[in-house]
């Protein structure tokens, strides 16, 4: 009785205590068992949009579209409109720390665990300083 009196006042005080925060805060709220396609920063400010981010809008259902708040409108606006296109709900993420991210493609509740979530190109290579 003592603990869960404990565990009450502890939610009140602090909050529902959260799953994974540090991955939240990466990938724009959301965990990377969720994850269908994460881009980066940079390669949401590149020209046009990734085919394969079009293909997800178009054709998975379920799916939800997270944008990192940090970027500015016209920068992702493209995405925006080829979600509205396609009924595909999203959110801008005021992302309280750093992160390489710019948007992010997944699933609200389901696990999908898909083994490879990013695009290595030379923009994801710039915003992970990588030598691929």
């Amino acid at each position: 009785m003592e603990d869960k009196l404990k565990d009450i006042i502890n939610r009140g005080l602090y909050g529902n205590p959260e799953i994974r925060p540090e991955e939240r805060n990466i990938f724009l709220t959301t965990i990377i068992e969720r994850v269908h396609l994460a881009l980066t920063k940079k390669q949401v400010i590149h020209q046009g949009m990734y085919d394969e981010a079009v293909r997800l809008l178009q054709n998975e259902q379920n799916i939800h579209l997270y944008i990192n708040g940090n970027l500015s409108y016209q920068l992702y606006s493209n995405y925006v409109k080829e979600a509205n296109k396609h009924h595909v709900p999203f959110t801008v993420v005021n992302a309280n720390q750093t992160t390489p991210i710019g948007l992010v493609l997944a699933t609200e509740f389901q696990a999908i665990n898909k083994p490879e979530i990013f695009i290595k190109d030379e923009f994801y290579e710039m915003d992970f300083n990588l030598k691929i």
